[in-house]
């Protein structure tokens, strides 16, 4: 019989009203009710605006938070999202959001990560020179429904979220000003939105057993890269095969591309065209 965390509780480690968007689908797919502690400080393992830098890599600090979250709590499940933004890793003069959620079972021993990168981000900064196009920049940030920090050397000003908090902010700026968007989630709705979609894959993923197992959380754990050419079969660098996998008992199956491509073009072959 399948495994499943229905009606089961986790805690959801955030200070930033997260639940508010992740709570929903774990609910609704996997029927797992979420708690968050109060007072919690995931700040301690790092912010957006740099007061705390984040030194470990993003995985590792979901991770702690999740532990830190289920500590607190004293519960065996925990939830914890992480994100980072900056330039596309492919599309240039595009910034990108890279989301991530971490599940963690103790009592099975599980640990299941879901990510998504994703152009869908207000993510911008300006320097605030005399001939600085302000107005044009606020409108790109979804200023006011999406926050803006304000940096100079009078100190860091967060969560602005109207023209007079931000004329205020600037009357008291000193020596060169930077104006950013707030990347924090319960500031920022398209972040939000980014990380309910997320937590509908987490959800679903949760919901899913392993075939040979029973083990909830089956899902995609790697693809692997070698779809052949069609003119001389060589393998490119182009994804062949995504591998769904289980965190518990390491069973696997392999699928094919989800658009049906099975060979690539001999444009895109590094021995066709070198």
């Amino acid at each position: 019989m399948a495994e499943t965390y229905h009606a089961c509780t986790a805690v959801l480690a955030t200070r930033h009203g997260k639940q508010a968007v992740i709570g929903p689908p774990l609910s609704a797919h996997a029927g797992l009710r979420l708690v968050v502690p109060e007072d919690l400080d995931t700040d301690s393992l790092g912010t957006f605006t740099g007061e705390v830098p984040r030194v470990a890599p993003m995985r590792d600090t979901a991770r702690r938070k999740a532990l830190m979250g289920m500590a607190a709590a004293g519960l065996p499940l925990g939830v914890a999202s992480e994100g980072s933004f900056g330039p596309h890793p492919s599309i240039p003069f595009l910034a990108a959001a890279h989301e991530l959620l971490i599940f963690i079972d103790a009592v099975r021993g599980l640990e299941i990560v879901e990510e998504r990168l994703s152009p869908e981000t207000n993510f911008a900064a300006i320097d605030l020179a005399p001939d600085a196009d302000v107005d044009g920049f606020l409108a790109q940030a979804g200023f006011p429904d999406h926050a803006l920090i304000l940096r100079s050397d009078a100190g860091l000003v967060k969560a602005i979220t109207s023209r007079t908090m931000l004329d205020a902010a600037l009357r008291m700026a000193r020596g060169p000003a930077r104006l950013e968007t707030d990347m924090r989630a319960h500031l920022n709705p398209t972040r939000r939105g980014e990380i309910g979609k997320l937590a509908e894959k987490l959800a679903r993923r949760l919901a899913t057993p392993c075939p040979a197992c029973a083990a909830p959380g089956f899902g995609a754990v790697r693809a692997e890269r070698g779809l052949p050419c069609s003119d001389c079969g060589a393998a490119t660098q182009f994804i062949s095969l995504l591998i769904n996998g289980c965190s518990l008992c390491g069973h696997e199956v392999s699928l094919p591309r989800p658009d049906g491509q099975f060979f690539a073009t001999p444009a895109q072959c590094p021995e066709c065209n070198p």
